[in-house]
């Protein structure tokens, strides 16, 4: 009987501890169900194809593949003798990852490490003489880009044109769109310019293009080139880049008007060395060149407590021979060498010699001073001769005639999308897309992008923010800590404060001595009457002790459950 009291005496000094536990727990849980239940979700609009009208303009709808034609050409690779074929998928579908507009679908590239192709003829030729062109799309990397392009052409307008055959040689006049590979990561501009004297086109790349968006998120490119031969980039209606076509690309558009005289040549008596050695230079009678870079330093003595007879390196007291060591085979066995300890209590071990000094009467190998040369007639620059094949053309934005858009690309991510394309002349029809599509869809696709982040775990800013479940030893050794601290100063209110470790120490104290009281009961059948009264005023006290820490153990854990009974009745109620 006393054994089953004592047992029963722990189980339940455990159980008001991990019943306050517990309350903590359910009020936790109780307040996660409450705010899942009360947040809101994210509500995403029907996709409405857009009554805008451009010279191109598409949205991908049901007709898309009477307008885009994958291209089986082969491509063309001047450094490798091996083909490469635009093995490549296309597919038509709604983003996988993070929509903002249900129903909305967008051409996707279908494969990772593969050559894609495939284009779509304009209508009519587009042909910005004297008016500005405005090119608008939206890419969205499901798959983000580690090695790829995500660029667009359009293709220059000629009988040539043939989607099947569309590949890297296809001539093009505007390439435009975002490209990363390694520590490359630009939005290309490059436009292909004909020389008026020899016909020939030459590419002109943008300088310093801006940084592309690499993210899963939609972002639109707009790229604006107006008549005034200036253009803009921006990256989701910000303006990221602005410059003229006549300063800002390379090669030049125009050819510098001079250049050097080739058959020139800089006469044999061109003096073009600056400085010379002074001829009158002479090196003084007192200069020693062989005199040394260092000498003794004489006036070094020995320190005090240096050790003459102690060596720098000993044999190592720990080492010790190994077990298969065969001095016949291996020959005599010699313990490792280590610094001798005491040479690093002294200045030093071993035989003392003077140290070195900087030589104060060096000098090095004399040189003589330089001068002026004389002699000397600048930097020789061959003549300028006027360029024979200069030209100037003063209005590049007038591009020739484009007749279709193309994807050409290769990339290491698949699932790559394009949607939303404008190929016009207006920049506020290009506005009131962006505001019908792209301004729609962004705020929701960010908003559900940082819901499906985890959030970063809440610093523990006391030992009250910890929870049982996530690191019960932690729990039980921060409140024993939080408890112990308080009692010092007042062991009232740390019962107040902390009421499970209350509970918890109050009742093993009562564990302990009932363990003690019910072993000095077997030992003695009939215990003398001193020692049973003694005992007795003992499980008096024990008993009023334990009533009052249950007392204060339970009103903090009912203090607790009240509240979880509130939150989950309304919840229930909520639900109802």
């Amino acid at each position: 009987m006393r054994f089953d009291a004592v047992v029963a005496s722990a189980l339940y000094s455990s159980a008001l501890f991990l019943g306050h536990v517990r309350a903590q727990d359910s009020e936790e849980a109780t307040e996660s169900v409450v705010e899942s239940s009360t947040s809101t979700v994210i509500s995403k609009p029907t996709f409405t194809p857009s009554s805008l009208k451009a010279p191109f303009f598409e949205q991908f709808t049901d007709d898309w593949e009477s307008r885009w034609k994958p291209s089986h050409a082969k491509k063309e690779d001047s450094k490798t003798e091996e083909e490469w074929a635009y093995v490549g998928e296309w597919a038509v579908e709604e983003p996988r990852v993070l929509q903002g507009i249900e129903g909305d679908k967008g051409l996707v590239v279908k494969n990772a490490a593969a050559h894609h192709a495939i284009s779509a003829k304009f209508p009519n030729k587009i042909d910005n003489k004297d008016n500005t062109l405005v090119v608008q799309y939206e890419v969205k990397l499901q798959n983000g880009l580690e090695c790829g392009g995500a660029y667009m052409k359009l293709l220059q307008d000629n009988k040539a044109l043939h989607a099947d055959e569309f590949s890297n040689a296809s001539p093009y006049i505007i390439m435009f769109g975002p490209d990363k590979c390694g520590a490359t990561n630009k939005v290309h501009f490059i436009f292909r310019h004909k020389n008026p004297k020899t016909g020939e086109y030459e590419e002109k790349h943008l300088k310093t293009a801006p940084m592309a968006r690499i993210e899963k998120q939609t972002n639109l490119y707009t790229l604006i080139v107006k008549p005034d031969q200036t253009f803009q980039i921006q990256i989701n209606g910000e303006s990221l880049k602005n410059g003229s076509l006549l300063e800002d690309f390379t090669p030049s558009v125009n050819p510098e008007k001079e250049i050097d005289d080739a058959n020139d040549k800089k006469p044999e008596h061109w003096v073009d060395q600056a400085r010379i050695a002074d001829p009158e230079a002479t090196k003084p009678e007192d200069w020693d060149e062989d005199a040394p870079f260092e000498v003794v330093d004489e006036e070094a003595t020995k320190p005090a407590d240096w050790l003459d007879d102690e060596p720098q390196m000993i044999p190592d007291p720990e080492a010790e021979k190994p077990e298969d060591w065969d001095d016949e085979e291996d020959g005599d066995w010699v313990p490792p060498s280590v610094p001798n300890p005491k040479c690093e209590e002294a200045s030093g071990c071993g035989k003392w010699e003077q140290p070195t000094k900087k030589n104060p009467a060096y000098k090095g190998k004399w040189t003589a001073s330089f001068i002026d040369n004389p002699l000397y007639k600048g930097v020789w620059k061959a003549a300028k001769i006027a360029n024979p094949d200069y030209f100037e053309d003063k209005t590049p934005a007038n591009f020739e005639p484009m007749g279709a858009i193309g994807f050409e690309i290769w990339t290491m991510q698949n699932d790559i999308l394009f949607d939303n394309i404008y190929i016009g002349h207006s920049v506020e029809d290009a506005a009131k897309l962006k505001a019908e599509t792209f301004d729609i869809k962004k705020p929701i696709e960010e908003a559900e992008d940082a819901a499906s982040k985890p959030k970063a775990p809440e610093p523990k800013k006391s030992p009250m923010d910890l929870k049982f479940m996530d690191d019960p030893v932690l729990y039980v050794r921060e409140k024993v800590q939080l408890f112990l601290t308080i009692a010092k100063r007042d062991p009232i209110e740390a019962i107040k404060f902390v009421p499970e470790v209350a509970g918890g120490l109050g009742v093993l104290a009562v564990t302990l001595l009932a363990v003690i009281i019910g072993a000095i009961g077997m030992s003695s059948a009939a215990p003398p009457p001193m020692v049973k009264k003694n005992v007795d005023q003992a499980k008096a006290s024990l008993a009023a002790t334990k009533d009052q820490v249950v007392d204060a153990a339970s009103s903090g854990a009912e203090k607790v459950q009240a509240e979880v009974s509130k939150r989950t009745t309304r919840s229930s109620a909520a639900t109802e």
